[in-house]
C-alpha cells in the first residue's frame, strides 16, 4: 500500500460516506465514481472530501469498499470484475455488505475470478462521527490486510476462520436488532388498530421499561432507511434456513410496509411517533 492509500467507496451513502470521510480526515485519498449518482450522493460525496473518478480509475486503488444495498451486492461484484480482471495491480476487494455467507462467498468467486483479492466483512453499528466508530468484522485470508486501515481511523477486528464468518456474525446480530424493529412496528401498529394502545404503553411502562426505552430511542430512526432492510431480511432468512426464512420474510414484508408508508401518507409512521411519545 501505498504512504497515501487509494481506498475506493463503490456507493455515497449514508455510511459509505461517513466512512470515507474518516478516512479522509487521516490521510487517505478516497476516490469515488458518481455517475448516475443523485445530486443528494453527490453533495454526501463532496461534503465527504471524497475524490470524483471514472469507475474505470478502481482498478489503480488499493482497496476498494463495497459499501452498498444488500440486494446490489453481487451485481456491484459482477459490474466491476472487467475492470479488475483487467488491472495490472490488483486492488483488495473488500464486501462490507449485509449479506449471508453465501452471497459472500458468491460475490467471492466474482472477484478472485477476475484475479483480485477479497475480504469479507460486516459493519456493526451506525455511521462515523465524531467520538463514534462502527465496529467492522473481517474475515479471510486477506482480513489483515484490511485491518491496515486501523491505522486510518476505523475499528476493523480480524475474525479467526474463513471468508463468510464476517457475514455470518453480521447477519446474527442484524437479525436480531432488525428483526426486534419489524416486531416492534407489527405490534405497536396492532394494538393501535384494535384500540389498545394506551393500556398496551402503560404495561410497557410498568414491565418493560428497558425494552420501550429501546424502542424509543431506535425506532424513530428506522423510517428513513428501512427500504434499505427489505434485501437484508431475505438475506438473513437464507443464512438461517428452516422456520428463519419464514420469520424474516415476514420481517422483510414489513419493512416494505414501513419504506412505502415513509414515502407516501406516513400514517403508520405519524400513528408509532406519537405512540412512542404517549400522545394518543
Amino acid at each position: 500500500m501505498t504512504d497515501r492509500p487509494i481506498i475506493a467507496i463503490l456507493a455515497p451513502g449514508e455510511m459509505g460516506a461517513g466512512i470515507g470521510s474518516r478516512l479522509v480526515e487521516r490521510g487517505c485519498d478516497v476516490i469515488i465514481a458518481l455517475d448516475g449518482r443523485s445530486e443528494a450522493g453527490r453533495r454526501r460525496a463532496q461534503s465527504a472530501g471524497m475524490r470524483a473518478v471514472a469507475e474505470a480509475d478502481y482498478g489503480s486503488c488499493d482497496m476498494i469498499l463495497s459499501i452498498v444495498p444488500p440486494g446490489v451486492a453481487l451485481d456491484t461484484a459482477r459490474r466491476l470484475a472487467p475492470v479488475l480482471a483487467s488491472s495490472a495491480v490488483k486492488p483488495l476487494y473488500v464486501d462490507c455488505n449485509a449479506v449471508s455467507p453465501d452471497t459472500a462467498l458468491q460475490v467471492a468467486k466474482v472477484i478472485e475470478g477476475a484475479g483480485a483479492p477479497f475480504a469479507d466483512a460486516g459493519i456493526i453499528g451506525l455511521a462515523p462521527r465524531d467520538g463514534y466508530t462502527p465496529v467492522i468484522y473481517a474475515s479471510g485470508g486477506e482480513a489483515s490486510r484490511f485491518a491496515t486501515l486501523n491505522g486510518y481511523g476505523l475499528d476493523i477486528r480480524v475474525l479467526d476462520g474463513a471468508s463468510g464468518q464476517a457475514s455470518a456474525l453480521k447477519m446474527c446480530y442484524a437479525g436480531l436488532t432488525k428483526g426486534l424493529h419489524a416486531v416492534g412496528v407489527s405490534v405497536m401498529l396492532g394494538a393501535i388498530e384494535a384500540g389498545v394502545a394506551a393500556p398496551f404503553l402503560a404495561e410497557l411502562e410498568q414491565s418493560q421499561p428497558e425494552l420501550l426505552a429501546y424502542f424509543r430511542l431506535r425506532t424513530p430512526g428506522i423510517f428513513a432507511k428501512s427500504y434499505r432492510w427489505v434485501a437484508e431480511m431475505q438475506e438473513i432468512g437464507a443464512f438461517l434456513g428452516g422456520a428463519g426464512v419464514t420469520i424474516y420474510e415476514g420481517a422483510s414484508n414489513q419493512f416494505v410496509r414501513v419504506a412505502q408508508d415513509h414515502n407516501g401518507p406516513m400514517a403508520d409512521e405519524g400513528a408509532i411517533r406519537a405512540f412512542l411519545k404517549g400522545d394518543m
